[in-house]
């Protein structure tokens, strides 16, 4: 710490340990012990170590556990806006996802998914909602609406992959999609799922797939945990 710097010291120390976060250096699971532990060890007060974590918590890096401690979590799940799966995404940054199907069914279509898919609204779409984790660590709830017809799905293949995965497999070819993002707060029961607090912020995304024929093959409607999960934008400049 740099007693001489104009830069708190609380901040110097949220700033190392972020640090230490990212490299690797604390890996995730690791117990950074109580707060008069660390004052102690790093001849700070308490209210400024107090800051210090609450700051990493507030970002998501650090979760304090009732009988455990302060505990440094996965770092955040940072997903490119591009035609990508969650499931693959979460897969290649090493995050070990996993699915929990919450429904697979045929249902009428509402005017909203009719609209989305191109099809007559009442006539039949498969529904498919699931929850994905990472680390047993709940990440998102996701919901699809396909064609009916489109591919076949069950419970067990749909907890094995990704959708886009067995869309792929089935010979879809995945070509663009039309994509909202946007944010609110979690309801009582999206809060009781994702483990979070009833009114914490959840991001939003809304997708319409099109396969290289031009035909819509999914929409989706998700909601994720922003203090686990956020979107990327690469911006270029127009001259």
């Amino acid at each position: 710490m740099d007693r001489t710097s104009p830069v708190p010291l609380y901040f110097q120390l949220s700033q190392q340990l972020e640090a230490a976060i990212e490299n690797g250096a604390l890996t995730p699971g690791s117990l950074l012990g109580n707060e008069i532990e660390l004052a102690a060890r790093l001849g700070l007060s308490r209210p400024t170590v107090r800051q210090a974590i609450q700051s990493l918590v507030d970002k998501g890096l650090l979760v304090r556990r009732r009988g455990v401690g302060t505990q440094v979590v996965h770092s955040q799940v940072k997903r490119p806006l591009e035609l990508t799966s969650l499931y693959d995404d979460l897969e290649a940054a090493g995050q070990r996802p996993a699915t929990l199907v919450l429904a697979n069914r045929i249902e009428p279509a509402s005017a909203r998914v009719a609209a989305a898919l191109g099809v007559p609204e009442g006539s039949d779409v498969r529904y498919v909602e699931r929850l994905r984790c990472a680390h047993d660590e709940p990440m998102a709830r996701l919901r699809n609406h396909l064609p009916a017809g489109l591919l076949d799905l069950d419970g067990e293949t749909l907890q094995a992959t990704g959708l886009y995965r067995l869309m792929r497999g089935a010979g879809i070819t995945l070509h663009s999609a039309r994509q909202t993002v946007g944010a609110r707060s979690a309801t009582p029961a999206e809060a009781e799922l994702l483990g979070e607090q009833p009114g914490a912020p959840l991001l939003t995304m809304e997708r319409t797939t099109f396969d290289d024929t031009g035909r819509a093959v999914e929409f989706g409607a998700h909601v994720y945990r922003a203090s686990r999960y956020s979107f990327e934008f690469q911006l270029l400049v127009r001259s």
